[in-house]
């Protein structure tokens, strides 16, 4: 029985880590072993980072709607508050959107919700 030496196989493992490390300098893509753990870091940073790019995209969301807000005399938590309670179902990246491209439309879209906010301290 010949042996089988993993020759394909073994090439074709280190050509995707190879190709994976393409960018990096120095030896960390040219000695194989020093490639496998710069590569597999690069990925535990990428996973980790996709989550952390959610956080920070809704974050930005939140300062924007905030200081568009405080331009209508609304704060940013009293202006979700008062579009919760008008019904409004515009998410965070919308009205960021809104404020940054239309400003008018968020004119709109304060107003109501200094609305809902006075005829819920009306009628409370």
């Amino acid at each position: 029985m010949p042996r089988a030496k993993r020759g394909v196989k073994a090439r074709r493992r280190r050509n995707r880590i190879r190709k994976a490390a393409s960018g990096f300098r120095g030896g960390r893509r040219r000695i194989y072993r020093r490639t496998v753990e710069a590569v597999h870091h690069a990925w535990m940073h990428a996973y980790r980072g996709r989550k952390q790019k959610k956080r920070d995209m809704r974050r930005l969301w939140i300062v924007r709607i905030g200081a568009a807000a405080r331009m209508h005399g609304l704060s940013y938590s009293r202006m979700i508050n008062g579009l919760s309670l008008a019904g409004v179902e515009l998410d965070r990246k919308i009205l960021a959107e809104l404020a940054v491209v239309d400003a008018e439309a968020f004119a709109k879209i304060a107003q109501v919700a200094k609305d809902a906010l006075s005829s819920q301290s009306k009628a409370a």
